[in-house]
């Protein structure tokens, strides 16, 4: 197996009707978050069974995936590493493609919101084998990258899911003031999934922090609350 077969194989659901399509959808014109990305016009459908025949791909030829010039590529090789990190039995092995996985978020591989959260979500299940992961995500949260800060708090989503919820609330008041709305979008989905686990918690963040909020991070947080309470919120935060 080789970057090269599964690019091949990305190709064959090429589809040009779609492209102009895709590339409005995912912001790339000049000076929009995605700009310059370009698009075999694929389905996610085909990408994820495009990962999945090449599951047991070695990380170097992942990497030549994640580098390619097409979105289809870079969102196959961040399923494929998932499906690797969810088979891995030893915590070296865990280890290894979360490095390998950082260095991509680093390298600016993984740059569009849905290469971001269908590998973060997964790859912040190994927070939960670090000692400290605060350092790591502050660092993230603090980068010039939308995509790494995007990164940052979408890592927190397994953290969460074991109910370990501080770190959500660090990296959410780390980018309260973040000018991007999808970093504010991001923050509120992560501040709604933690209000499931503890939704006082999630009602002190909100009394501290819901004037400094922007109104899309404070209306994705508050979705799930009982809608006369969503109202006092938005009212109250004015």
């Amino acid at each position: 197996m080789s970057a090269r077969v599964a690019l091949e194989d990305l190709k064959s659901f090429a589809k040009k009707g779609r492209v102009s399509d895709l590339a409005r959808f995912y912001k790339t014109a000049p000076g929009e978050y995605g700009e310059g990305d370009l698009f075999l016009g694929g389905s996610v459908p085909q990408t994820r069974s495009v990962a999945k025949k090449h599951q047991n791909l070695e990380l170097r030829e992942v990497e030549k995936l994640f580098d390619s010039s097409f979105h289809e590529a870079r969102l196959c090789a961040a399923i494929i590493l998932n499906l690797q990190f969810k088979s891995a039995k030893k915590t070296q092995d865990r280890k290894k493609i979360f490095d390998f996985y950082l260095k991509q978020v680093r390298a600016e591989r993984v740059n569009n919101w849905d290469i971001v959260d269908v590998s973060a979500l997964w790859m912040g299940v190994y927070l939960n084998e670090v000692k400290d992961p605060m350092p790591l995500l502050k660092k993230l949260a603090k980068s010039k990258s939308l995509w790494q800060r995007r990164v940052s708090i979408i890592l927190t989503f397994a953290l969460i899911r074991d109910g370990y919820l501080e770190p959500t609330i660090a990296i959410s008041k780390a980018l309260l003031k973040d000018d991007q709305d999808l970093i504010h979008k991001a923050v509120g989905w992560m501040l709604r999934e933690l209000g499931k686990k503890d939704v006082m918690l999630l009602r002190t963040f909100l009394t501290e922090h819901s004037h400094q909020m922007p109104r899309t991070m404070l209306r994705y947080s508050i979705e799930k609350l009982p809608e006369r309470e969503r109202k006092k919120w938005l009212v109250e935060s004015r």
